[in-house]
């Protein structure tokens, strides 16, 4: 997925947050998320209809 010129950060990122948020491009068919610390080191990347899921999962309280 090439994407370089629309990553972009959450708007919840302040000023002097810039290194240290997610950053995510998406295309029509995927969405790739990436660290803003360190770029290069790789990207997840979901198909469009994954994405939901994935960020719901994540908000849900973990099973104990």
């Amino acid at each position: 997925m090439s994407t370089s010129d629309s990553w972009r950060k959450s708007s919840y990122s302040s000023f002097g947050d810039g290194d240290s948020c997610v950053e995510i491009a998406n295309s029509p068919t995927r969405i790739a998320i990436r660290d803003s610390k360190d770029p290069s080191v790789g990207t997840l990347t979901f198909p469009t209809d994954a994405f939901t899921p994935f960020i719901e999962a994540l908000k849900a309280p973990s099973a104990q």
